[in-house]
């Protein structure tokens, strides 16, 4: 590929992870307001903890809304050159990205093989958690991560990065 068209492939990915990030911030954002619409599938835990201490519970999701949100913003603002320190920020995502693509793509598929009974967990497991680990949270989060990852793999070479000294 050429520079430029590595660099335009960067481009689209960086907002694909941009999106699902994004889309992971405001369910933490929505739930840390009080909604209930899909908490079941993060676990019984989470509805029961909403309900016994919705001000912790609350105060805890509203900051890993805005850490996903920054995790998400960042790299697409580093993208464009629209943060100070890319080179520190395209480190952080590398890392970042990597666990995501790791995270997501395990739990995924452990909880697939759960739900297929390809496992099963002593003294049984939440159903509704199980399948929206393995078909929608940690899906996600793999394709944060892997739409990330790849942003960076294909803007390796770009001038951007030459004149930022990476």
């Amino acid at each position: 590929m050429t520079s430029g068209r590595s660099l335009a492939v960067s481009r689209s990915l960086v907002w694909v992870a941009g999106v699902a990030g994004t889309v992971h911030a405001a369910f933490s954002a929505y739930w840390a307001a009080g909604g209930q619409w899909l908490l079941a599938t993060v676990g019984t835990w989470a509805v029961d903890l909403s309900a016994d201490a919705p001000l912790e519970a609350g105060l805890a999701l509203a900051g890993i809304a805005v850490v996903k949100l920054l995790a998400a913003a960042i790299p697409v603002g580093a993208a464009y050159g629209r943060v100070p320190w890319p080179g520190l920020w395209r480190r952080v995502a590398w890392c970042g990205g990597s666990f995501l693509v790791v995270y997501g793509g395990v739990n995924a598929a452990v909880s697939s093989a759960v739900l297929a009974g390809l496992i099963r967990p002593d003294g049984g497991y939440d159903r509704a958690a199980m399948m929206g680990h393995a078909w929608l949270w940690d899906p996600l989060f793999f394709v944060w991560g892997a739409a990330l990852v790849l942003s960076l793999w294909f803007s390796r070479d770009s001038s951007q990065d030459r004149e930022h000294g990476e």
